[in-house]
């Protein structure tokens, strides 16, 4: 899809649904800090980022082509990585030795997350696409 054939108000609209994603994700990092979960815990297994990813997947086809392509695909990757990390340390902690790395690690792929969520939305608010290496 080019930007230059699809209305403003458009993608004001999937932009718009890209905010609330975003909010989605943050109240789920949020619920991390203040509950009894891990912020990684509650990003991938809570109800708001669950809800947040499903929309991301269902309207990430309408903004093929344009910058909020990378949005939505950043909040994907930001899921599913930290789904796969958290397996990962799922495995450690069964190990007895690894518990207090795995504590470690989970708790500084919790501030990844975060930062994810923020520099996400930031950009979002600026009007800029995502790169994906950042």
């Amino acid at each position: 899809m080019n930007n230059e054939l699809i209305p403003a108000n458009y993608l004001d609209g999937a932009r718009a649904w890209c905010h609330v994603c975003y909010a989605l994700h943050a109240l789920a990092v949020v619920i991390g800090v203040i509950g009894a979960s891990s912020v990684a815990g509650a990003f991938v297994f809570g109800i708001p980022s669950l809800l947040a990813v499903i929309l991301n997947y269902i309207k990430r086809d309408e903004v093929k082509g344009t910058s909020l392509e990378s949005h939505y695909r950043w909040q994907i990757r930001t899921f599913w990585i930290t789904l796969c990390w958290l397996v990962a340390y799922g495995v450690l902690i069964v190990t007895i030795i690894g518990i207090p790395i795995a504590w470690l690690l989970i708790a500084v792929l919790g501030v990844w997350v975060a930062y994810r969520v923020i520099r996400g939305w930031l950009a979002l608010s600026n009007r800029q696409p995502l790169s994906i290496a950042g």
